[in-house]
């Protein structure tokens, strides 16, 4: 078998200070030798030379390459060539449409990128949730074990956020060998992770619709705004990610500080309690006597999916809400303070519990939903250009 070399030449000409490469082309690859050009297609005057089509005499340090350009037909090329001396190099370059091979393309280009790299993602997201429980003695039972035992306490859906979250913020740390043996759109790496958890996530409900069904809740057709609100939450979590991917990327005290913040996040959103009912409509309960911070509360985008994925799902949950009625002040007063009204527990339980769809709301449902919309819009377009500012800087340090 025939292997060629690349030998780099520097010249130096008489009459021109300037150095320039001679580089000879063939169908195998590109050689360059010491040596000046006496005429087309030859090299002569160094430690060996090549003459006529590309054949070599001397015996120089370029004999391999250059025995190997004799036995096949080439041509020989000025790697300078057709430029003027007077002109730069950056002018010679905008001239031909050339760009440096690290440039950071537009943010329009670099999103067709992604585009075009959408089954990479995606087959990447698929082959990491097959892998992940390979090992474990249940394998991939675990992906329907997992959301059956997370259904129970109702975190399912702050875990798309959270594990969405969480991954990002260490993914260009944990990829670097990838990042710098290939060249790819970087925002691929935080995407693909979304795209994990999503999937997890929907097997999640799959698991979750069983267990409605079987508590005798009914199918409705509001179970189909699951899927805008999938949808919204998961633009959400891509924007959060291309931001904590950025930081993670810079300050390893990203992930250490994050899983408090989160922690923070999950008790502030209502995942195990209603926000909107249990403590901003009762009396003496702690948002009750400060509206601010229930609408602060209450709007928290971690808040917003989750109330409206329970209200899609649950018939008592989405005709409890506040709002739902026409306002009755006797109404909300007796879900409020059921004592002043010597109201049974057993009756409260059954049927003033829903009382609350009477009392005024301190965030009403369309507003839920316009927040909703507004989150994932800002999240994803402010996090896409913060990721993208920095493309040409993942990978080194």
């Amino acid at each position: 078998m025939r292997e060629s070399c690349v030998i780099q030449l520097q010249i130096l000409p008489a009459r021109e200070p300037a150095d320039h490469k001679l580089t000879a082309v063939t169908n195998r690859g590109r050689l360059s030798a010491p040596g000046e050009l006496t005429g087309p297609g030859s090299l002569d005057g160094g430690p060996g030379h090549l003459q006529g089509s590309g054949s070599q005499d001397g015996g120089g340090p370029a004999t391999a390459g250059a025995a190997l350009l004799a036995s096949e037909p080439g041509e020989v090329y000025l790697a300078d060539a057709g430029r003027p001396a007077d002109e730069r190099l950056s002018d010679y370059a905008r001239r031909h449409n050339l760009q440096p091979a690290s440039a950071r393309p537009t943010a329009l280009k670099y999103l067709r990128s992604l585009w075009q790299r959408r089954q990479f993602i995606t087959g990447f997201a698929t082959a990491s949730n097959v892998a992940m429980y390979s090992e474990a003695r249940l394998g991939q039972l675990w992906q329907v074990l997992t959301p059956l035992l997370n259904a129970v306490t109702g975190i399912f859906v702050f875990n798309f956020t959270q594990r969405s979250c969480m991954t990002s913020s260490v993914v260009m740390r944990q990829n670097l060998s990838l990042i710098r043996a290939l060249p790819f759109p970087r925002a691929c790496l935080p995407l693909g992770y979304v795209v994990i958890e999503l999937q997890q996530l929907v097997l999640s409900f799959g698991v979750l619709f069983v267990i409605i069904l079987a508590y005798g809740e009914p199918f409705t057709w509001y179970w189909f705004l699951i899927i805008p609100i999938l949808a919204m939450q998961t633009l959400f979590n891509v924007g959060c990610s291309f931001i904590l991917a950025r930081w993670g990327a810079g300050f390893d005290d990203v992930s250490q500080l994050l899983p408090f913040i989160i922690r923070t996040w999950f008790y502030a959103s209502g995942v195990i309690f209603s926000i909107q009912t249990t403590l901003a409509l009762i009396p003496g309960k702690v948002l009750y006597n400060h509206p601010h911070l229930a609408y602060l509360l209450q709007i928290n985008p971690a808040a917003i999916y989750i109330t409206l994925i329970r209200n899609a799902l649950l018939t008592d949950q989405r005709t409890s809400m506040p709002g739902y009625h026409a306002y009755n002040a006797v109404r909300c007063a007796m879900y409020g303070d059921p004592a002043r009204f010597h109201i049974p527990r057993s009756v409260f339980a059954s049927k003033v519990i829903y009382y609350s769809a009477y009392c005024h709301p301190v965030v009403s449902e369309p507003a839920l939903w316009a927040f909703a919309v507004a989150w994932a819009v800002v999240a994803v377009i402010v996090g896409y250009f913060f990721f993208w500012q920095a493309e040409t800087r993942y990978g080194r340090g």
